[in-house]
């Protein structure tokens, strides 16, 4: 496990987008040989997608033969609804870059089945070849995706109850509004993640630093379903100054002795121009 942390949120951005891109550019996707990517919503990864767009704009980066699969959407806001994550997606990421829309896949929280909804979903990375690379945010309960406090740590993509802190949580999005904001969504398992070949986890903000030093520093435990990614064999986490403010110093230093390792992850930053 690798705890990468960055003087601030732009820093954090900036690093985890420029993992993205190297990890895109070194595999050498092509039209047989697609590049799977999981991907979140919310506030945390609004950055590292604006640096993305910022590299495919140079021409540094091409989405061309990537394939994305979104971590969650709400049950029952029509997808063209602004908070809906399609929208979100779309109107953040997509609408920029050169993806095929066929190869962004999101759940559809309107499905009339949304059990077999989410067994397509599974089917589909199936399909797909598994993900390379799973990015994921976190809560300030320490959820992933919607795997709320008490989730199966072995789940795989279902139907979820959203918890109450998660509802005051996402309110703002909906003019903090409760009786606007759904109480239900599809969401990955933590069983779908773990089987990504790698997994970044973006956290930032000291509202996050309790959960992060749940992550880090002591057990894997269903209350806490970010733990689970102790256990993954490739998982990074990326976080800003203050969402290391729960952690002991000697854990801090600790990883922070190691940065001119993880740096060399990210530099130099690749570019597809080099391939042509």
């Amino acid at each position: 496990m690798r705890l990468v942390i960055l003087d601030n949120y732009d820093l954090a951005s900036e690093w985890a987008a420029k993992y993205i891109c190297n990890r895109i550019i070194q595999f050498k996707p092509n039209q047989s040989r697609y590049f799977t990517l999981g991907l979140p919503t919310g506030s945390t990864p609004l950055g590292c997608y604006q640096k993305l767009i910022e590299y495919h704009k140079k021409g540094d980066l091409s989405f061309k033969y990537v394939k994305t699969f979104n971590m969650d959407e709400y049950v029952g806001l029509p997808r063209n609804h602004p908070e809906s994550y399609h929208s979100y997606m779309w109107n953040n990421f997509f609408k920029h870059i050169d993806i095929d829309p066929n190869n962004a896949h999101i759940l559809d929280g309107n499905a009339t089945d949304l059990k077999a909804e989410c067994d397509a979903f599974e089917k589909k990375i199936k399909d797909a070849g598994g993900i390379d690379l799973f990015v994921g945010g976190i809560g300030p309960d320490g959820h992933i995706a919607f795997n709320e406090p008490g989730s199966s740590l072995v789940s795989r993509t279902r139907l979820k109850t959203l918890a109450m802190d998660t509802i005051l949580a996402n309110a703002k999005y909906f003019n903090g509004d409760l009786t606007k904001v759904p109480t239900m969504a599809l969401t990955v398992g933590v069983g779908t993640v773990m089987d990504a070949r790698e997994v970044m986890i973006l956290i930032t903000g000291a509202h996050k630093a309790f959960a992060l030093y749940k992550a880090i520093e002591e057990g894997v435990n269903h209350m806490w379903t970010v733990s689970a990614f102790q256990q993954h064999p490739h998982t990074i986490f990326v976080c800003d100054e203050d969402a290391t403010l729960e952690l002991r110093v000697k854990t801090v230093k600790y990883f922070k002795g190691l940065m001119h390792v993880h740096n060399k992850l990210v530099d130099p930053l690749h570019s597809m121009k080099e391939q042509n």
